[in-house]
């Protein structure tokens, strides 16, 4: 999708953060939004488990944020940005199995140190920049095939 062309569909979504009964529903709304546009499963899929470790992460760690979602002719963008602790070593984060979720979130079965990997792995391209004590932002983007919907 060029800078300029105009999205097939865009949208973003309110995550409130702590918020654990509606952890996601964004993701799960994004789902649904891509198989009514008849994107192959394999997008979907894709969007969708990018979509949900982003909000989990926003619901976990920050006071909220949103989750943008673009689709294109070429591709699906799904950015994340949350207003939070920032991540201060984003390599250390990034290893899998790496997590600082506190013992409440882990008993709620979340906080494993696979979001960042699982995302970084299930994208095409993949950003992710945070300033400690404001948030981060993570940038993925989901190649669409010339065979979506077929």
């Amino acid at each position: 999708m060029q800078a300029n062309a105009k999205p097939l569909y865009e949208d973003s979504f309110a995550v409130e953060g702590g918020n654990f009964d509606n952890a996601g529903r964004v993701s799960s709304n994004i789902k649904s939004i891509l198989k009514k546009m008849g994107l192959s499963s394999d997008v979907v899929r894709r969007a969708a488990l990018v979509a949900y470790e982003s909000e989990i992460n926003i619901v976990s760690y920050s006071r909220g944020g949103l989750i943008h979602l673009r689709v294109g002719s070429d591709r699906v963008l799904i950015e994340a940005v949350d207003e939070g602790q920032g991540i201060a070593d984003i390599e250390l984060a990034m290893q899998k199995g790496y997590s600082t979720a506190t013992e409440k979130i882990r008993e709620m079965g979340f906080g494993a140190g696979m979001g960042l990997y699982n995302i970084k792995s299930f994208s095409d391209y993949f950003q992710i920049t945070s300033e400690v004590g404001r948030g981060t932002c993570l940038k993925m983007i989901i190649s669409i095939s010339d065979a979506a919907g077929a």
